[in-house]
């Protein structure tokens, strides 16, 4: 794990306040969205990128959860002109895609622990749009990142312990401890 050098987080736990952290969270979710283009259209910008997007979102079952929310995030939202499936919570439509986003394929990384690509992602989703969320529950899934990205996962009892930490009121620093101490052995 790194430091940021604009927020002092361990990368990308500053997101989505530091905006080079929240860039390495989107890279993530770039990286597979690319390797898709490049598979499936030879080619990382394609000039039909938005119906290839448009195409994507409406079968999101069919791929990975990467591709999907790359996807929304090259198509605008009709309600309230954001990236769709980012706006904040009420917003109808980016609801809804917030939703669909959830039925996109997960496949582990090689060398990862079954469950580590699921963590990743609901974390990635809860960080890149954390309207309506919990500031405790954003809290714990940003910090978390970093070790996920590593291809760690923590066992129920780590993360459930984690949580109950944050609900009692827990400062970022006692819980970077944890995730970043605890869950790493």
């Amino acid at each position: 794990m790194r430091r940021c050098e604009v927020c002092g987080h361990q990368e990308p736990a500053g997101a989505p306040d530091c905006d080079r952290c929240a860039g390495l969270v989107d890279e993530l979710v770039e990286e597979g969205w690319r390797a898709f283009l490049l598979a499936e259209f030879g080619a990382v910008a394609p000039p039909d990128e938005q119906l290839i997007a448009r195409m994507v979102v409406d079968e999101p079952d069919k791929h990975p959860w990467r591709v999907v929310d790359a996807a929304y995030d090259r198509l605008t939202c009709p309600e309230c002109g954001g990236r769709l499936s980012r706006g904040p919570a009420g917003c109808a439509s980016c609801d809804l895609a917030n939703g669909f986003r959830y039925s996109a394929v997960e496949i582990d990384r090689p060398g990862v622990p079954p469950g580590n690509e699921h963590a990743l992602r609901v974390n990635v989703a809860v960080t890149r749009r954390p309207y309506g969320i919990a500031a405790t529950e954003v809290l714990v899934r940003r910090l978390s990142l970093p070790v996920l990205i590593e291809g760690r996962l923590p066992t129920t009892a780590q993360a459930q312990a984690t949580k109950a930490l944050a609900r009692k009121g827990a400062t970022e620093q006692e819980l970077a401890a944890v995730i970043y101490a605890d869950w790493n052995s």
